[in-house]
């Protein structure tokens, strides 16, 4: 079910998680293939539940996703992990990784979804991201920048056209955080369409265009101006237009 890649687009997606919980009203985007994207927003705005939806791990109460030209919200669940695993990268602020697997074997975890294994191509993974000498290793002989870049390894293993990121480098330090976003400044350099969740208006800012989210309502999208600065008093980013 890979297609070529054309964005993604949101068509008044809303969502509840109860009567009277909504965590996103009639959310409109559209995100080009190619482009970085930040999310922003303060904690409870919707920012990882949309992200969730984008990937196919939550689905809305109304509206409608595209992801590659197929509306993903009229998958069924097996057809959805198929198109996920196919199309996307999923890298997260929790490791998700197995302890007892070594770092290559955890990157080799992707490639069941498909049903083949090819421990070259998790090799070749790693040294993407510079860990090829520690894929022995297992999660706690790693540090955590190396830990976040074998998720960022098996985020790519399936050569997928999208990558979401949800904080990615919110449990590391400075140095280990700036490795981090290299590495997806990288990806987007490729050719990869790019979504980052981030508190981190330092981060948010080296994207092509921030959407900040507030209860559930998109209240700013557009691109950043080049070497706009950053306001530390109102957390805003200097955007055109503004």
């Amino acid at each position: 079910m890979r297609l070529a890649a054309d964005g993604i687009s949101l068509e008044s997606v809303t969502k509840y998680y109860d009567p009277q919980t909504r965590a996103l009203s009639e959310i409109d985007l559209e995100i080009s293939k190619g482009e970085w994207v930040s999310i922003i927003g303060p904690s409870g705005s919707g920012k990882t539940t949309l992200l969730n939806l984008m990937s196919g791990l939550d689905i809305p109460t109304s509206g409608k996703i595209s992801i590659d030209g197929v509306d993903i919200t009229h998958l069924n669940q097996k057809m959805l992990t198929r198109f996920r695993g196919e199309n996307l990268g999923l890298i997260f602020q929790q490791y998700h990784l197995i302890p007892y697997l070594t770092a290559l074997e955890n990157v080799m975890i992707a490639q069941y979804f498909h049903g083949t294994i090819d421990r070259e191509a998790a090799q070749i993974a790693l040294e993407r991201v510079g860990l090829g000498h520690r894929a022995k290793h297992r999660p706690a002989q790693l540090s955590g920048g190396e830990q976040q870049r074998v998720c960022i390894a098996r985020a790519l293993i399936n050569e997928p056209n999208i990558i979401l990121a949800d904080e990615p480098t919110g449990n590391l330090d400075m140095k280990n955080g700036e490795s981090v976003i290299e590495i997806i400044k990288k990806l987007n350099g490729e050719g990869h369409t790019v979504i980052v969740i981030t508190h981190n208006m330092d981060i948010a800012k080296q994207a092509g265009r921030v959407i900040e989210l507030v209860d559930g309502k998109v209240i700013s999208n557009s691109p950043i101006n080049a070497g706009a600065p950053i306001s530390r008093e109102t957390n805003q980013i200097a955007v055109r237009g503004t």
